[in-house]
């Protein structure tokens, strides 16, 4: 049995029409299904540990939605073991692209009804309210979490959701922050060892090579090796800002000099002042990340190596 888990409001709608593509290819298929649907990624995660309940045994959870809805069932799967099933219809979709789930609605199913389980691993610490929150993409702090956050609340994001554009609002965002935003000083622990940084623009934990729509902050990063990759932004004007931002679309920033990448099992990031954070695209306050890598914490359903 399989638990559909659908966000009609993600992107821009995209998660209804995904939907019901989605739904009629079930029928077709005559696969045997349980649909939820949900008013908001917040609210996701109580609502499918309530119908995980029901049954001891589910062969995947499928999310039809996008990385924040993802984010908010992942404490439940962990739990519980259950393998997690994307079909993309989100703004950024870094998740289902990390682990190479096509945007397609018919090929993802396809995916899920028949490709490979992998193991992932999972980024874990603190939560907002102190509980332990389990992230899949990326923990980030600073100008980038300001930037998340003011796209999330941007009108122009619903406009570049309606024309399938969710990279263009995060670029729209990028441009809208640079204005405001002032650098600090921060240090990062990575795995016992400290780092401290002047100016620092951003710092970001990953556990996938992209996020917000397909930026690859982390190239080398590998959800399935055990290990966290960090990258921070650091001792630059706000040109060398903007200019770092298209060497992200090819991941060639990690050779500039004021770009540091970190590797490890555990770290913890702290600004001089109160600086915003998310998780997954998902706005943490004012939280100071410290998460650590939890390897193989959660199955995904990706495509079988070689396309077979």
């Amino acid at each position: 049995m399989y638990l559909f888990v659908i966000n009609p409001r993600s992107g821009g709608g995209m998660g209804e029409r995904a939907w019901r593509r989605a739904e009629e290819c079930l029928k077709e298929r005559q696969v045997e299904y349980e649909a939820l649907r949900t008013g908001s990624s917040e609210g996701a995660g109580r609502e499918v540990e309530r119908a995980l309940s029901r049954r001891e045994s589910w062969t995947a959870c499928v999310v039809v939605g996008g990385d924040g809805t993802i984010h908010s069932v992942l404490p439940t799967l962990r739990s519980r073991g259950v393998p997690l099933g994307i079909i993309p219809a989100g703004s950024g979709n870094d998740t289902a692209r990390g682990f190479g789930v096509p945007k397609q609605t018919e090929a993802a199913l396809d995916i899920i009804l028949g490709g490979s389980k992998t193991g992932a691993d999972l980024l874990v610490g603190a939560g907002p309210e102190e509980s332990e929150a389990a992230t899949l993409t990326s923990v980030a702090c600073g100008f980038d979490a300001q930037v998340a956050v003011n796209v999330n609340a941007g009108w122009y994001k619903p406009l570049c959701n309606a024309l399938h554009a969710g990279r263009l609002a995060y670029l729209i965002g990028i441009l809208h922050t640079l204005m405001t935003y002032k650098p600090g000083r921060a240090v990062i622990v990575c795995d016992g060892k400290k780092h401290a940084f002047e100016n620092v623009w951003l710092a970001s934990v990953c556990n996938l090579p992209s996020y917000g729509g397909g930026l690859l902050i982390a190239p080398q990063a590998k959800p399935e090796d055990g290990l966290l990759d960090v990258c921070v932004v650091h001792g630059c004007s706000r040109l060398q800002v903007l200019r770092l931002f298209p060497t992200l679309l090819k991941g060639s920033h990690v050779s500039l000099p004021f770009v540091t990448m970190l590797r490890g099992r555990r770290a913890a990031v702290s600004f001089d002042e109160s600086r915003p954070a998310i998780a997954d695209g998902e706005d943490l306050g004012g939280a100071s990340p410290d998460v650590r890598c939890e390897p193989g914490a959660l199955t995904v359903l990706t495509p079988r190596p070689g396309g077979d």
